[in-house]
């Protein structure tokens, strides 16, 4: 199984801005999803990944980027990278619907995420 990178998000202390500001230059489509204060982002086009706008929560939110890489075990990945050097930033959550994931950090305090899609 490869480990492509499957999701991306831009974290901001105002969505509505950066959302409209990205619509507005690429043509993206935003959607809000108020029940998670999220914006999904459609990219268009073929070849492309969709992502997200958030507002990070309380908490350490280093940098105001991320990359979701697809995984099929949660648990075991996070295992990997702590084995590796890395850490846990936030630990597994369910996206009803969609799947989970997780975020860490590598070495550098770079933040990534791991996507783990639901079942179909």
């Amino acid at each position: 199984m490869g480990m492509p990178v499957v999701h991306w998000e831009l974290w901001s202390k105002d969505p509505q801005k950066a959302s409209d500001f990205y619509a507005r230059v690429f043509d993206w489509k935003v959607q809000l999803f108020p029940e998670m204060d999220y914006r999904m982002v459609e990219t268009g086009g073929e070849g492309g990944i969709g992502g997200g706008i958030m507002k990070p929560q309380d908490g350490p939110w280093p940098g105001n980027m991320a990359l979701y890489v697809a995984v099929d075990d949660l648990a075991a990945y996070r295992q990997r990278v702590v084995q590796a050097g890395g850490s846990i930033v936030v630990e597994e959550q369910a996206v009803p619907g969609m799947g989970s994931f997780c975020l860490f950090s590598d070495p550098d305090g770079r933040v990534m995420g791991m996507w783990k899609s639901a079942a179909p």
